[in-house]
């Protein structure tokens, strides 16, 4: 299907009261693009989290959204720590936040869970000491 948009974003870390601007613009741009509702509120649920991840772990990265007419693409990338386990921070309620981190509200272990349960597809490339790049897939319904 033929592509739509384009969007690119830098992820600002350590700045909790900045952390959802990508996300909030894509809402935004969907919106004039009549994108279904529905799925709307997945990109942005998705998106926000990780951006919060990434301010959280990684200090920032960027986040990359391509609009088709099929799907919506996202790809977060940061150049943190990496997920020593994957399909455990995949676990509902596991977190490595920091306790001040969790004393703002933020780092709950949902992020990654919210991520895969609000898209269609999601890939995790990791590598410790390198980055993480979280690539999901929402299909326009």
């Amino acid at each position: 299907m033929g592509e739509l948009v384009k969007l690119h974003y830098d992820v600002p870390g350590d700045d909790f009261t900045r952390a959802g601007e990508a996300s909030s613009d894509v809402k935004k741009k969907l919106k004039t693009l009549g994108i279904d509702p529905g799925c709307i509120r997945k990109v942005a649920i998705a998106m926000y989290e990780g951006e919060i991840n990434m301010v959280i772990h990684a200090h920032g990265g960027t986040a990359d959204v391509e609009v088709t007419t099929a799907y919506i693409d996202i790809a977060l990338a940061d150049q943190g720590p990496g997920i020593p386990d994957v399909a455990l921070a995949m676990t509902e309620g596991f977190s490595t936040a920091p306790e001040e981190v969790r004393n703002l509200g933020f780092g709950a272990g949902m992020g990654l869970p919210n991520m895969k349960k609000y898209t269609d597809d999601i890939r995790i490339e990791t590598e410790l000491g390198v980055g993480t790049t979280v690539y999901m897939r929402v299909n326009i319904a």
